[in-house]
Formats: C-alpha cells, structure tokens, sequence
C-alpha cells in the first residue's frame, strides 16, 4: 500500500514537473513571438485601419475591373506609396536645391537678406523687433549669425527634428499600404474570424463590436482625414486668391497639422502677419475675415462627419480621439475612439443588465398590501 501511494507521489510530481516544462517552454515561443511583432505591432495597426476605411473603395474598383482583384489591390498601394513617399521625396529634393543654393550664394559672397517689408514696424507689439532683427541681418548679416547663432541652431535642429519624425512616420505609413494591399482579398474571412474571436470574449455581442469597430473607424477617417483634406484644400485655394507663394506647400503642411488635430492655425497666423505687412490694409482685413473661418472650419465638420451612422454618443467619439492622440499619437487618433467606444458599450450593457435585472425582481414582488 506504501508502494502505491509512492509510486502514486512520485506519478504525480513527474506530471507537474513535465507541465511546468511545457509551460516554459510555451511562454518562451510566446515571448520570442511578442518580441519580434511589437516593432511592427504599428505597422499592422495602420494596415488593419487603412483596410477597414479604404475597403469600399476596392470592392467598388475590383468590381468595375470584373472582379480582378489582385489588380484592384495592387492600384490602390501605388496611389498609396504615392501618396506617403511623393512628399518624402518633394521634401528631400527641395532641402537638397536649397542647401545647394545656400551653398553657392555662401562661397560667392552673395548671401544676403531681402530688404523687410515697410510696414512691418506698423504691426502691433511684435513689429518693431521683427524689424529691427530682420534690418540686422540684412545690413550685417555675418554679425547677426554671431549673435543668433546658438538661437538659429536650436531651432534648426527641433525642425530637423519633428521633419524626420514626420518622414519616418510616412515610411512607416508606406510599409502600412503594403500590408494593406495583401489584406484586401482575405479581408471578409478575417472579418469573420475576428467575429468569431470577439464571440468568443464578448458573447454574444462580440461580433456586433467588431463591426462598430470598423464603422467608428470608417467614420474617423472621414471625419479627420477628410476634413483635413478639404480644409487643406480650402487654405489653398485662399492662399492662391491672394497671390501667396508655396501656397501648395502651407496647404500641405496645413493636411498634417489637421490631420494631428493642431489645425492649421500654425501656418495662417504667420501668413496674417505677413498679409498685414506686405499687403494694403483692405486686402489684409479681407485675407484675415476669411482666414478665421478656414482656421476653425473643422470644429464644426469633424462631428458631422464622425458622427454619420452611429449610434455611440458624439461625446465618447470626441474624448476616445482626443485621448487617443494624447497617449498614442496619431494612431490613436483611431484606435482611441474604437477603444472607448466598445468600453462604453461594455459599461452601458453591464449597466442596462442590472437595471432589467432589478426592475424584473422589483415586477415579481409582492405590492404592499397584497393578500399572498
């Protein structure tokens, strides 16, 4: 009998030492696995986000191709490469002329500072030292280097700095539309596994989230990249009617700084200023009328737009972009809003179920007074 329970002993501790090996063995391919997706956890993100938004568009195109397609998805990464490398490659190539022509003006001895615009000195508070810096450089532009020269460096390099941030964040986007294009032909059957997924964790109203997923993040794309489109658009066109030069690349700019929710306030404020300088005081009054509303339009459209079909609370949409943004950047100017949104569905139905719940036992006991 002592032989028993000690073979049974030791039967038992040979089972929890072989689980415990497996198991470590187990979380090792899991964590080896972690760490080679994490870097490119962003990656697929944006592919999944560019999938869901842009997959209209290819069921359309591959229809009107009969049904092709590979070469619906494969039209769709080449407007997209174009679009995220195209800006990449104008911002080198502008850098690259500039630096040449700095450079050549520099060994000539013909680097020098346009004369300011007369009534720059007019313009309240920042006038008179916008003036006189700007008379510094342009009389003495070596001694003005001297003095501002650790000032101009700091500058420079937080420039440089946020320019390379945006570049890489457009490779990143460009790898993303790659991606995106092998998603497009499986991308029902991963639907429903997704749905089957979110059953399983959030039954049996799982696949209802996912397909809210997909339309709060079809509605955030328009409600933030095309509202930052159009007011990009808009400043350009205003910005051509008045006869400002690089006015497709302020309005360019103007796209990103939308797009980031900054707005375009950035870029017209200075473009004001210079308005007010440089042109008669009827036509800056007139550029600046306009301006406001171009700088403020996409507070009023942005709700319209995200809030087109659904029927999460405009509100939680609003507080999920804006904490989206705030803890994850960009990307969670769309993972915020879904997030929030299905916690608020979550918190809702735990909520709604308990009220049923009461109101069902409060309908089954006795009224006071009641013969039992």
């Amino acid at each position: 009998m002592a032989e028993n329970t000690q073979s049974s002993t030791e039967s038992q501790d040979s089972r929890i030492v072989d689980l415990a090996i497996r198991l470590m063995f187990l979380g090792l391919f899991i964590y080896s696995a972690i760490v080679m997706v994490t870097p490119l956890a962003s990656i697929f993100i944006w592919a999944v986000i560019l999938c869901v938004a842009v997959y209209p568009v290819f069921d359309w195109l591959q229809s009107k191709l009969g049904g092709r397609k590979g070469v619906a998805s494969t039209l769709l990464v080449l407007i997209g490469l174009a679009v995220t490398l195209g800006p990449i490659a104008s911002a080198i190539s502008g850098v690259a002329d500039l630096g040449s022509d700095f450079s050549e003006r520099a060994a000539a001895g013909t680097l020098k500072m346009p004369p300011p615009p007369e009534k720059l000195g007019e313009f309240p508070v920042l006038g008179p030292p916008l003036l006189e810096t700007w008379s510094m450089f342009e009389k003495n532009i070596d001694g003005a280097l001297a003095k501002f020269g650790p000032q101009i460096l700091d500058v420079t390099q937080a420039l440089f700095g946020k320019i390379l941030g945006i570049g890489v964040g457009l490779l990143g986007l460009a790898l993303a539309v790659i991606v995106m294009g092998a998603l497009f032909s499986p991308g029902p059957k991963v639907v429903v596994g997704v749905q089957n997924f979110a059953n399983r964790v959030f039954a049996p109203r799982g696949g209802e989230f996912v397909m809210m997923a997909g339309s709060t993040i079809k509605n955030v794309m328009k409600g933030v990249v095309g509202v930052a489109a159009i007011q990009a658009l808009v400043v350009w066109v205003l910005l051509k009617l008045f006869g400002i030069g690089s006015a497709t690349t302020l309005a360019f700019i103007c796209l990103i700084l939308s797009i980031i929710q900054v707005g375009p306030g950035l870029v017209l404020l200075p473009v004001v200023i210079y308005a007010w300088s440089s042109m008669s005081g009827g036509m800056a009054l007139v550029f600046t009328v306009l301006a406001i509303p171009v700088a403020i339009m996409d507070s009023f459209l942005r709700p319209i737009f995200i809030s087109q079909g659904l029927q999460t609370p405009m509100l939680v949409i609003l507080i999920g972009v804006l904490g989206g943004m705030m803890a994850y950047g960009l990307i969670g100017v769309f993972m915020g809003p879904v997030l929030f949104a299905v916690f608020y569905e979550l918190f809702s139905l735990w909520i709604n179920d308990g009220n049923t719940s009461d109101a069902a036992a409060s309908d089954d006991a006795p009224i006071a007074g009641e013969a039992e």
